[in-house]
């Protein structure tokens, strides 16, 4: 199984994803819009996501649970692209046991920083504009003299 680098899957750039490492193999966590609907049906939205992740619970364990869903979460929209991309090298997706046995609740707490930048660079908007000139041509009017009609002389 290879890891999720992001120099071997061009379909997953550094400026929508934020990779962390567990047991020796590379994730790319990334904000899909799968991954999207999936935190607004548990957290009602991205907005509502910092407040009910890192606060407000009452037993350690919740907050570590909430934790292992979302880098779960995250970790494998990256997987599910590269299985998309390349049918013939399918990769597992991580599942909860397997971050819990792998990881310890200190990294889980360091990877909440890499949640955090996945979702600024998931919600980040890039904005375009055209290069236009500082003095555009001013449009040409027939140019007329004080007192003339513009109607046609008789003569």
């Amino acid at each position: 199984m290879a890891d999720m680098s992001l120099k071997d899957n061009p379909g997953i750039d550094s400026e929508r994803s934020t990779v962390i490492t567990i047991a020796g193999r590379d994730y790319a966590l990334l904000l899909t819009t799968k991954a999207t609907k999936e935190i607004a049906k548990r957290y009602g939205g991205l907005q509502n996501l910092g407040d009910k992740l890192f606060e407000g619970k009452e037993e350690f364990s919740e907050g570590l649970d909430e934790i292992i869903w979302l880098i779960t979460l995250l970790a494998n929209q990256s997987v599910m692209v590269h299985n998309f991309q390349h049918p013939d090298d399918k990769q597992d997706l991580l599942d909860e046991d397997t971050l819990e046995l792998m990881t310890s609740p200190y990294d889980l707490m360091a990877f909440k920083d890499a949640i955090m930048s996945c979702m600024s660079k998931g919600t980040a908007r890039h904005v375009e504009t055209e290069e236009t000139s500082v003095n555009p041509p001013k449009p040409k009017t027939g140019a007329r003299s004080r007192g003339s009609s513009s109607t046609p002389s008789r003569s």
